[in-house]
């Protein structure tokens, strides 16, 4: 099973030469990164992005929780806003609806993550990837940091 999944995994990720240096890129980004910020990161353990944050909890990350209607979430401190969060964050992850992206990014940008990461479903947003670009910051859309990191991370530390 395991091989199937890796099979679908590189058919999808690695299937231009554009998508396998972003996948490279990314691995590299999983493999250099220790914080990231979790925005819109549900209190809800069903929710996608609490499972992510739990994923990427156990898998060594220290995560920051990005939720105005909580004080904590996984055992950490939940904060407002990103400009809140008193330490350096290498990437911020995005759970949010595609309308908000923008105010998010903005925010981003003030605190200079290493990459602004958007989970699937949250859109594609060419005008936040320049933005970004022209800020020295990675842009990463239309992919999940849980999966990339199973695949990419994981099963290479479990061989």
């Amino acid at each position: 099973m395991k091989n199937t999944f890796n099979n679908w995994y590189d058919s999808k990720m690695r299937s231009t030469p554009e998508r396998s240096a972003e996948t490279d890129e990314v691995e590299v980004l999983l493999d250099d990164v220790k914080t990231i910020a979790i925005v819109g990161i549900s209190r809800n353990h069903h929710k996608d992005s609490h499972y992510v944050g739990r994923y990427l909890q156990n898998a060594g990350y220290h995560i920051i929780p990005v939720n105005p209607g909580a004080d904590e979430i996984l055992g950490e401190k939940a904060y407002s806003d990103l400009k809140s969060i008193p330490e350096k964050v290498d990437i911020v992850d995005v759970f949010i609806k595609p309308e908000y992206v923008p105010q998010v990014v903005d925010q981003a940008l003030e605190i200079q993550p290493k990459a602004v990461w958007l989970q699937l479903g949250t859109g594609s947003h060419p005008d936040e990837t320049e933005k970004t670009k022209r800020a020295g910051v990675k842009m990463i859309q239309n992919r999940c940091i849980k999966v990339d990191h199973q695949f990419l991370i994981r099963d290479r530390n479990n061989n």
